[in-house]
């Protein structure tokens, strides 16, 4: 209650018009942006290569997720996020995703919310990605996220939706107990679907007014594209690319800094390698 929440602060310094758009916009489906990011694989690829000659394996998701929590704690304005009006920067750095515990229809889903300091490299990032994976991808498993979904649906039907209005009326007004936003996948810095893992193209995919989540990627699978090598020679040539595509709150920050954002996740996954040391220090949003 009055700004209070355990997984957020209140953010007082806003200026007037940004204060203004939740007012506008109430709902996070009213606000977001979309826009695609086509990044080129050589460098990727350079360095997974390189990384495989000594024996480790990553993965494009690796270095994607590795290059968003640098980018995170770089960039902390798209750490924030819009509860009742109020903007508030979250305490930590958290990336979900759904994974599929067999690659059939029939299959479950299941959810998976990582939290990090920001300061990690990309061999820890890989680490704990691949232990939570490996971890949630038995048929048996069962994390604190199936455990609460279970939770929420045990109840007869006609009481889910009333019982699902609760939960958001507690976490609007700040008392939404911990336990539930830390089990939450919605309750997270950025959301990431991996269509590439099912031979799909990039989408654009809605961000959801349950939670706190701000941003949601969807990296498509790797396609390639012709270019100009020598224009006077009229010489073509091809490149591979993988598109990400985003959708942001444009409420938590103006478009300015959002697009220089864009340009340092993107400079990162050209270049790699900036991601084997640890950052110095996280930088923090405005008070």
């Amino acid at each position: 209650m009055f700004g209070r929440r355990s997984d957020g602060k209140l953010i007082k310094t806003i200026d007037p018009i940004t204060k203004l758009m939740p007012h506008i916009m109430k709902e996070r489906n009213d606000a977001h942006v979309l826009a695609p990011m086509e990044v080129e694989c050589n460098g990727m690829d350079e360095w997974i290569f390189k990384e495989r000659r000594l024996g480790r394996r990553f993965t494009y998701m690796d270095l994607i997720v590795a290059a968003l929590v640098r980018t995170l704690a770089i960039r902390p304005k798209l750490n924030r996020f819009v509860v009742n009006s109020r903007f508030y920067k979250r305490n930590k750095i958290q990336i979900s995703f759904m994974i599929k515990k067999q690659l059939k229809d029939t299959a479950e889903e299941g959810a998976i919310k990582l939290t990090f300091d920001g300061t990690e490299t990309i061999y820890d990032i890989h680490a704990r990605m691949q232990k939570e994976i490996d971890d949630n991808a038995h048929l048996s498993s069962e994390n604190d996220t199936d455990k609460l979904a279970k939770l929420l649906t045990i109840v007869p039907h006609f009481m889910i939706k009333g019982l699902v209005n609760f939960l958001m009326w507690l976490d609007r007004i700040g008392h939404l107990p911990k336990s539930v936003i830390d089990a939450s996948p919605f309750h997270t810095s950025l959301f990431l679907t991996n269509m590439k893992s099912i031979k799909m193209g990039y989408v654009y995919h809605h961000i959801y007014n349950f939670g706190t989540c701000s941003v949601f990627l969807s990296m498509g699978k790797e396609r390639y594209v012709p270019i100009v090598v020598d224009a006077d020679e009229e010489k073509l040539g091809i490149r591979k690319i993988i598109t990400i595509g985003g959708a942001v709150d444009e409420r938590i920050t103006d478009g300015l800094y959002n697009s220089n954002s864009i340009r340092e996740f993107v400079k990162m996954l050209l270049n790699p390698s900036v991601l084997e040391t640890p950052l110095e220090k996280r930088e923090e949003d405005q008070e």
